[in-house]
C-alpha cells in the first residue's frame, strides 16, 4: 500500500438510487470497498435519477454540489459506485479538480495492494492496463503516477498519466505470454493431480464468507485471514486426508462480489480455471448475512461467466454460531439433501469448527455417490481408453503384467463405466 493511502486518503463516495434494479448498487458494501482500499471517507453524496447523466452521470446540479464539497472537505479523491465512461470520468475531474475514480478502478486498486504471488501480479496488470487503456487522456493536470494513492498504484506509467497507447499494448502482449506460460503449468499439475486420483475441492463464494477460515480449519494451514473484503486474492492448495474423505486437494480461490468487473474475471481466468476443472466446489455462504441470497445469486452468475455452473456443488451455509440462541434451532449443524438424495446444502461454522464432521459427512458423499469398484484388464493396444480413466481420475491402482496387460482397480459412477467400455476395440 502506498504512503498516501496509509495515510488514509480522503475521500468522497458517490451512490446513485436508479429506479432499474438492474443498476442497483449496495451503499454499504461500497463503503467497505473503500475501506479496503485505505480510504478516510469525508462525506457520502447520494442522489436518485431515472437513469444516467451523459456529461456528469450525477447531473449538472448535483456535480456542481460535488464540486463545491471537494473543495470544502479539501478531498483528494471522489469515487462513484457505478462504472463512468472515460467521457464522464474526464468531465468531472475537469469540474472538479481532483481525481475521480468508478467501481471499477475502486476493486482494481485493492486487488493492486492484496496480490502477492508472481502470477496474481501479473492478473492484476493485466487488468489495470486494460482499464487504463480508454482513460489515458485525464482533462485536468498531468499528476506523476508516482504519487501513487487509490487508483494509481501499480502498473505501468508510473512517471507519467498520459501513457503512450503502444506501450501498453506491447506490455499486455507480454503479459498474456507470461500467462500463457503459468496456464501451462497448471495444466501440468492438474494431469498430475489426475494421474494421482486425488480429487480437487475449490472454495468459492462471495468475498468475507469465510473461505479462508473454512481452508485453515480443514488443512491446518495459516493462509491471511480478515473481516475485510478481498483479505485474499492468490489462490493456494493444500492435500487433505481424512478417515472420511480420503485424499483430496482443497483450493482456495478469490472472493466474488456484486458486480465483479469483466475485465477482472477475464485477467484470472488462469486462476478461475482450477473452478471449472474442480471435482466439487463448496460455495460458502454467510448464513449471518442479510443479503446471502444476493450475494449467492452474484456467486453463482460468475460461475455460469467461467463455465463453472455444471461442476458438482455443496452449498455451505457458513458462520451459524452468530446467530442469538433464540434462533440455534433452526441453524444446528446438519445436511440438507435433494429430492435425489445428493447432498445440498450443509450448515456449520467454519470460525469455531461447529459442524465441520458434518461438511466431511457431505463431501464424502458427494465425492463417492453412486460410484463402484471394478477389476478391469485392458489389452496393450487399448492405451487410450487407459488414459481416458486416468483422465476422469478413476484409477485406484494400476499393474502390468507379463504379457503387456494393464490390470486396473476403477472407481467410477457405473452408467460412465458402461459408457466407456462400449469404447473398446
Amino acid at each position: 500500500m502506498s504512503d498516501r493511502a496509509t495515510d488514509h486518503e480522503r475521500v468522497i463516495l458517490v451512490h446513485v438510487y436508479f429506479h432499474a434494479d438492474n443498476m442497483a448498487e449496495d451503499l454499504n458494501e461500497f463503503k467497505e470497498l473503500a475501506l479496503s482500499a485505505g480510504a478516510y471517507v469525508a462525506e457520502v453524496v447520494t442522489a436518485t435519477r431515472d437513469k444516467p447523466d451523459v456529461k456528469y452521470f450525477v447531473g449538472t446540479g448535483k456535480a456542481e454540489e460535488l464540486a463545491q464539497l471537494v473543495k470544502a472537505f479539501n478531498v483528494d479523491l471522489v469515487i462513484f459506485n457505478h462504472v463512468l465512461t472515460p467521457a464522464q470520468e474526464r468531465n468531472l475531474e475537469r469540474l472538479l479538480h481532483c481525481r475521480v475514480l468508478d467501481r471499477t478502478g475502486l476493486i482494481l486498486d485493492i486487488f493492486a495492494q492484496r496480490a502477492r504471488t508472481f502470477e496474481g501480479k501479473l492478473q492484476v496488470e493485466l487488468a489495470l492496463l486494460t482499464h487504463l487503456s480508454t482513460r489515458l487522456i485525464r482533462g485536468w493536470t498531468h499528476l506523476e503516477r508516482q504519487r501513487g494513492g487509490i487508483g494509481l498504484r501499480g502498473g505501468p506509467g508510473e512517471t507519467q498519466l498520459e501513457v503512450d497507447r503502444r506501450l501498453i499494448r506491447h506490455r499486455i502482449k507480454a503479459i498474456h505470454a507470461r500467462l500463457e506460460r503459468v496456464r501451462s503449468q497448471r495444466e501440468q499439475s492438474r494431469r498430475a493431480r489426475r494421474r494421482a486420483t486425488i480429487p480437487t475441492i475449490a472454495l468459492v463464494g462471495y468475498t468475507n464468507a469465510g473461505k479462508s477460515t473454512l481452508f485453515n480449519r480443514l488443512s491446518g494451514s495459516d493462509v491471511y485471514v480478515a473481516n475485510q473484503l478481498f483479505a485474499t486474492l492468490d489462490p493456494t492448495f493444500r492435500r487433505i486426508d481424512t478417515k472420511e474423505t480420503g485424499p483430496f486437494i482443497i483450493a482456495d480461490t478469490v472472493g466474488f462480489i456484486r458486480h465483479l468487473p469483466h475485465d477482472l474475471v477475464m485477467a484470472f481466468h488462469a486462476t478461475l480455471q482450477e473452478v471449472t476443472e474442480a471435482d466439487l466446489l463448496l460455495h460458502m455462504i454467510d448464513a449471518h448475512d442479510e443479503e446471502r441470497e444476493a450475494h449467492k445469486t452474484e456467486v453463482e452468475a460468475v460461475l455460469k461467466l467461467i463455465q463453472a455452473d455444471q461442476v458438482p456443488c455443496i452449498e455451505v451455509y457458513n458462520k451459524i454460531d452468530l446467530f442469538n440462541q433464540q434462533d440455534i434451532g433452526q441453524v444446528t449443524p446438519r445436511i440438507d439433501y435433494d429430492e435425489w438424495g445428493k447432498v445440498k446444502r450443509v450448515y456449520m461454522s467454519a470460525g469455531t469448527g461447529l459442524g465441520i464432521d458434518k461438511l466431511l459427512q457431505a463431501i464424502s458423499k458427494s465425492l463417492h455417490q453412486d460410484r463402484v469398484m471394478r477389476e478391469l484388464i485392458l489389452l496393450p493396444k487399448e492405451g487410450k481408453l487407459r488414459a481416458l480413466f486416468y483422465e476422469r481420475q478413476a484409477v485406484l491402482t494400476e499393474s502390468i503384467d507379463e504379457a503387456g496387460h494393464f490390470h486396473l482397480t476403477i472407481f467410477m459412477n457405473p452408467n460412465e463405466l458402461a459408457a466407456m467400455l462400449k469404447m473398446r476395440i
